[in-house]
Order: structure tokens, then C-alpha cells, then sequence
């Protein structure tokens, strides 16, 4: 069965930066394997497109450039917040202004967005708004373990259920 639209997809792969000499991100050989449904948009779309018609047992090695990826490093994606934003029940929430850590937030129009703590002053905190991968480009390799038809719930709920997917 070839790898198409409501297709129920099992893989290992390695993504590294730039290239298959790049520092590793990260990997799935030798733990659980990436279990997605094509075509439901959860993937980066040129990911999807370089499996487009493979199989099982088939292995796979391509490039995606940033800009097809997490998006080019936007330097305007830094951003003040200030300090009182993060205070909960009067209270500034110390534990979570850690340099790196990342923070679930809301901007004006309520959209969800994650910041990555920068740096932590007395009055503002430094929030940086890129994908951590932003301005990466990346290097995947891989197989393809195991591709089957999406079940009509799958399809309708955009994403897989049972092993590897989403138990409900």
C-alpha cells in the first residue's frame, strides 16, 4: 500500500540540521516509531510530500529548507512582556521565568503561542516567539515500517487512534 491522502503512516527516522552530518535533533530508531495520518495537516507539509507513494520497507533520506520547514528566523518574533504578566494569584510565577523554558501564552486576538523564556529583568522578560527550529534547515532519514488506510473515525477526527496514536 503507497503512502497517500487518509493513509495511516508508521515510521523511524533521524532529523539532523542542514545535513546527514548535521547535529542529531532527534531520533526514533530504537524507541517508539512516528505514527501519523497523511494529509491531516499534523506534519510539515514537504515532509508529507517526500513520502508521497512509498512503502513499507522503503528508506528515505531528503533535505527540507528552513523557509519550507519552521519558517525563517524572524528577529521580530522577540518580544518585552512585562514582569506582571506572569503574575498568578498575586504572586510572580518564578518557576516558570527560567532561561529556555518554553511558555504556553496568548497574544491580543487569544491565538496560543509558545515563547521561550530569554532573559528575566525586573521589569520585562524576554520572550522569543520563533519555532525553535526556525532558520534550521533540516535533514531527515528514515523507514517506513508500516503505512495502512485511516479508519473513517480517523479521517473524521484528523488524527490516529490506538498504538501510537490518540486513545479515546
Amino acid at each position: 500500500m503507497k503512502i497517500d491522502k487518509h493513509k495511516v503512516v508508521t515510521l523511524h527516522y533521524k532529523l539532523q540540521e542542514k545535513s546527514a552530518e548535521g547535529d542529531l535533533v532527534e531520533e526514533t530508531f530504537g524507541s517508539e516509531p512516528l505514527v501519523f495520518l497523511y494529509g491531516a495537516g499534523a506534519m510539515i507539509p514537504k515532509f508529507e510530500q517526500e513520502l508521497s507513494g512509498m512503502e513499507k520497507g522503503d528508506t528515505f533520506a531528503f533535505g527540507i529548507p528552513s523557509a519550507e520547514a519552521y519558517g525563517d528566523y524572524n528577529p521580530e518574533a522577540i518580544a518585552p512582556i512585562p514582569t506582571e504578566a506572569f503574575v498568578v494569584d498575586g504572586q510572580l510565577a518564578e518557576d516558570l521565568l527560567q532561561v529556555g523554558r518554553v511558555i504556553p501564552m496568548r497574544d491580543n486576538e487569544g491565538n496560543q503561542l509558545l515563547g521561550t523564556v530569554m532573559e528575566v529583568g525586573d521589569e520585562q522578560v524576554q520572550m522569543n516567539f520563533n519555532h525553535p527550529m526556525a532558520g534550521v534547515d533540516l535533514y531527515f532519514s528514515g523507514r517506513i515500517e508500516e503505512v495502512r488506510e485511516a479508519t473513517k473515525e480517523e479521517v473524521e477526527h484528523g488524527h490516529v487512534h490506538g498504538k501510537g496514536g490518540v486513545e479515546h
